[in-house]
Parts: C-alpha cells; structure tokens; sequence
C-alpha cells in the first residue's frame, strides 16, 4: 500500500512536472509568435547602421592599418612596456578581463576598462563620459600617468619618428612627420573599425525570424518588458548614452559628477552597449560583477544600496527560466565575426 501511494505521489509530480515544461513551452511559442509579428522593434531597437565619421578625420585603409599598429605597439608608453591593447585586449573583448585595469607599473585605475568595441557610436567616452569623441579618448590613457604614461609630444613624436614604419607612413597618410594629433587621429581611425553590427540578432532585426531560437526570443521579450532592461539598454547598440546611478560601487568614485559637479549625477556612470557583451567579463564600472548571470542578480534584487540610486532600479521577480532566456538573448548579441587576436 505504501509503495503503492509513494508510486501514485511519484506519477503525479512527474505530470506536474511535464504539464509545466509544456506550459512554458506554450508560454515561450506565444512570445515568440508576438515578438515575430512586431514590423518594428520597440525602443529603437534594430540593425545598427555604420558609425559616423568626422569630417576632420575620414577614413581610408593607410590610415586604420597606422592605427591598428599603433595600437598595438609599446612604443606609446613612456618605457615602452605597455600598449593600448595591454588594457584593450582583443582576446578579452577589447577589455582585459580584470576588475580593474593595470597601468604603468603595475598601478591599478579607478575604474573597469571599458571595452572600445562599438566605441564610435558613443557621443561621450569613458565611464564618467569626459571625452566627447574617440580622437579625445585615445589621448586619455596616454596621457595618464597612472595607464600609458606617454612620453611629452614632442619626444614621443621623436620616437616614432625614428621607427622606419611610422617615419614612412605618417609623411604617406597625413603629408607630415609623426605628431600627438596625427597619432589620435590615427588611433581613432582603427577604433571605428571595431563595430560589431552581425550578430543573430541582427539577422533577426534583418528579418530573419529563425535566427533567434525560442529561448532568445522569449529573452528579447523579457528584455523589453518585464526585465525592465531596454529602459536604458535602447537604441540599435544597446544604450541610451546618458548617465545612471544603479546602485553599484564605492561612494569615493563620484562618477559623472566629477565632470558635471551636478549633485544629480553623483554616482552615476555611462549605460554600457551591449553588442558583444558576452566576451568582455567581469561588468559594471567597479568590474564587481563576474558573469551575466551575477548581472541580472544585481538588477533582479533590486540593485545596490548607494545613495542616490536612480527610482528605475528596483526587484524585478525573475524566474530562473526567465533569467536564463535573458542571459541567452544577451549572448545572442555576439558578432562572431569579431576579430579575437
């Protein structure tokens, strides 16, 4: 009789069981079926178009192929032992897989690297968003004499000079021997190259609606709607550009408010894009948080307990389904054709 009604107990939790994968399963048919029949996109959302290019800077294949070795050459620090792919790792997402970035002599920043993949479609750079184009970015952490620590223009300029390579290439791309503009120039070219716009999402946008699987449907779904994500998260590269306080990090960096002195944007910092998210762990602007999965736990439970946090930020009551369809749309916005090395 026992074995009998333990059966019995065992039959109707494995039916309930089933009944509920079926019902999320219907559940899941439903919104993609919703999601499918939307023409456009809510918030923005969509293929990303080409960056912009500045008029004073357009450009051409000499001038990227001189960026790109800049980039990537230790020539630019003052000891010649840091790039800016030190801390700009293509193989860690053109971030560096750390908390916090390490600089000149192994003096540890402020802040998290961002990383510069979809950079050129940013109006402000940075965390606190001091530089308003990637011209100015690039001269940042030269600059620093806590990152690159670069050597004075004109010795810099010096430098490079008297490499073969940039003694040929500045005089063949810019009419003129190596200096500190040039070399922003240069550097900024190569980075509006790092665009990541081929995802499965953005065959979805396309109008390819097989390219996003139900999971990642159900997670664009829950992205718009109930995760409350594409608030900020809008637009085709994932970000409004402006400056909240979710919450995170230490009270002694001010975030914004160190360029505004506006009390408002005390602790707020730039809303990341989220085209390739997936490749540059750890997140946030304090690198706090390891995964996306320990992301959307941060914003589930409400965000952190900073003052001043935005009204916006508050628990959401995901499901563990839920969370994993989020994490899977959010892989989904990987370009796989980026470069890794």
């Amino acid at each position: 009789m026992i074995k009998r009604k333990a059966g019995l107990i065992h039959y109707r939790w494995f039916a309930l069981s089933i009944f509920t994968v079926l019902l999320h399963a219907q559940s899941l048919r439903e919104n993609a079926r919703m999601i499918d029949s939307l023409k456009e996109l809510p918030v923005g959302l969509g293929v990303l178009p080409p960056p912009a290019i500045p008029k004073d800077n357009p450009q051409n294949s000499k001038k990227i192929e001189l960026g790109r070795r800049l980039f990537f050459d230790k020539q630019l620090s003052a000891d010649n032992t840091i790039s800016c792919a030190s801390c700009q790792d293509p193989k860690h997402g053109f971030s560096d897989g750390l908390a916090r970035g390490v600089g000149f002599h192994g003096a540890q920043t402020l802040r998290h690297t961002p990383t510069v993949w979809n950079a050129a479609y940013s109006s402000s750079q940075f965390w606190d968003g001091r530089a308003t184009s990637l011209e100015e970015q690039v001269n940042g952490p030269m600059s620093s004499a806590t990152e690159m620590n670069s050597p004075e223009k004109s010795s810099l300029a010096g430098r490079l000079d008297a490499d073969a390579y940039y003694h040929r290439s500045f005089r063949t791309v810019f009419g003129e021997p190596p200096n500190q503009a040039n070399v922003m120039k240069a550097l900024a070219a190569y980075e509006r190259t790092l665009v990541a716009r081929y995802s499965k999402f953005d065959r979805y946008a396309r109008g390819d609606k097989n390219a996003l699987n139900l999971h990642e449907k159900n997670g664009l779904v829950l992205f718009i709607g109930k995760g409350r994500c594409a608030r900020c998260h809008k637009g085709p590269n994932f970000s409004d550009g402006k400056f909240q306080n979710i919450g995170e990090g230490n009270e002694d960096d001010s975030g914004r408010f160190s360029v505004t002195h506006e009390e408002a944007d005390r602790g707020a910092f730039k809303t990341a894009g989220l085209r390739n998210v997936k490749l540059h762990p750890p997140y946030m602007h304090d690198g706090n948080l390891p995964t996306l999965e320990a992301v959307i736990d941060y914003y589930d439970r409400g965000g952190g307990a900073r003052p001043g946090k935005s009204p916006f930020i508050m628990k959401i009551g995901l499901t563990a389904g839920e969370k994993r369809d989020l994490t899977a749309f959010l892989r989904a916005l990987t370009d796989e054709s980026s470069p890794r090395h």
